[in-house]
């Protein structure tokens, strides 16, 4: 338990960033969640949009510290080669 005041307000901020984290996760595994439904019922032109919305959710949470920006990058390159061999 905290006895420092500045530990006691070290908690509520951990707690604060905590929630923003969990929403902003949240909000990136929803966009994505979409793009491979979409790739998962074949319709490529509904992926390719469900892509570009997906990609600044993606971007954002790399540059907010929710993932590492290489892990985004990974994420994205996967999901477009996966739509673009729906294509051929």
């Amino acid at each position: 338990m905290a006895i420092h005041k500045s530990a006691k307000k070290r908690i509520r901020r951990n707690a604060r960033v905590e929630t923003r984290k969990k929403s902003r996760t949240s909000q990136m595994r929803g966009f994505v969640r979409k793009v491979e439904e979409a790739i998962a019922s074949g319709d490529s032109t509904k992926a390719k949009t469900a892509l570009k919305e997906a990609q600044p959710k993606l971007h954002r949470a790399a540059d907010k510290g929710v993932m590492h920006k290489k892990t985004a990058a990974r994420k994205l390159s996967r999901l477009s080669a996966r739509i673009k061999g729906m294509s051929k």
